[in-house]
């Protein structure tokens, strides 16, 4: 009986202490972890929500970049960190839906180790040729493909890149055989593919608009489900014949599994009141992303989507990391 007594006593005063955490959340300054360098679109996405949530909540946002292992490094430090609500990841397709697929033994688990928070932003691809490709539209150069199998090339930024993943499903899709060249990175593969080095690059519009503009590399098709303001003459994959493709970059805000579901809640408010201001969104837009605010439910249930979806994807297109 007394033993009873004793582990009820402390289960109310766990409770009691997690309410309490919750209630004079944040207590110090929050650690947002971007699991990549410097400058990419997860450093540019974390620095806009981490500016906004430091005005809102009145404690500073520090932006801790941990690259390595294509995002896993700085992911694993936010799945072991103490789930009080002050670290946080910038999270990526490729730490929550591709490294989970292609890296053995992965030392976190994209589902069991975090708690979602906010859906943050899409950044739509957009696949490119070099103008000596004789491919007007998708439709020309899978064609083209398909006359000359193997003797194609695209670039991306590695093996297991959202790049990667992007054009093995496009060639699932559209059943053609063209060659990978993986670099160490999106831009000496674009560098590559305007000196004509390779055929074509299906990658991040922010990169690739400003040569899609200047005539340098021609549109062919974007991910997206919408075409791009950026790009309106350039139709979406579904628009060229392949219906229900889709295959944008996307990123979120996530917390180690065991936070507080009011601190959550609360960061959710806080971040979707931050992606609603013209401010924020006119930011975004210039770097090709489009803001998604959402529930920490639906964006837990598109983690689970897109690891579903790109299982077969990385099993056809045999996809190791580098």
């Amino acid at each position: 009986m007394r033993t009873r007594r004793e582990l009820l006593l402390a289960a109310g005063a766990l409770c009691a202490s997690g309410l309490a955490t919750a209630q004079s959340w944040p207590a110090r300054p929050i650690r947002l972890v971007v699991p990549f360098t410097p400058g990419g679109s997860s450093d540019l996405l974390g620095r806009a929500i981490g500016q906004k949530l430091s005005e809102s909540l009145g404690q500073p946002v520090v932006i801790d970049n941990v690259p390595g292992a294509g995002g896993s490094l700085g992911a694993d430090r936010v799945a072991k960190a103490a789930p009080d609500g002050h670290t946080l990841l910038m999270g990526h397709i490729g730490t929550h839906a591709v490294n989970p697929l292609i890296v053995p033994n992965l030392s976190y688990d994209p589902v069991k180790h975090f708690a979602p928070v906010a859906w943050v932003a899409n950044v739509p691809n957009v696949l490119v040729v070099h103008p000596s490709v004789p491919a007007r539209n998708l439709k020309e150069l899978v064609a083209l493909a398909r006359a000359r199998p193997g003797q194609l090339n695209y670039g991306t930024g590695g093996n297991g890149s959202a790049a990667h993943l992007a054009t093995e499903y496009l060639k699932l899709r559209t059943q053609t055989f063209i060659v990978h060249v993986p670099y160490r990175g999106a831009a000496p593969a674009i560098t590559d593919l305007v000196a004509g080095q390779t055929q074509l690059i299906f990658t991040g519009a922010p990169a690739l608009t400003p040569f899609v503009k200047s005539g340098q590399l021609r549109a062919l098709a974007v991910s997206s489900s919408k075409r791009l303001e950026a790009l309106p003459d350039v139709p979406t994959v579904a628009e060229s014949g392949y219906p229900g493709f889709e295959a944008d970059q996307w990123y979120g805000v996530l917390a180690p599994a065991g936070t507080p579901p009011d601190i959550v809640r609360k960061l959710n408010s806080h971040i979707n009141q931050a992606l609603a201001t013209p401010e924020l969104r006119q930011r975004l837009q210039s770097e090709g992303a489009v803001a998604m605010p959402a529930t920490p439910e639906a964006f837990g249930s598109l983690i689970a989507r897109e690891l579903d979806r790109w299982r077969p994807v990385v099993k056809a297109g045999n996809i190791r990391p580098n």
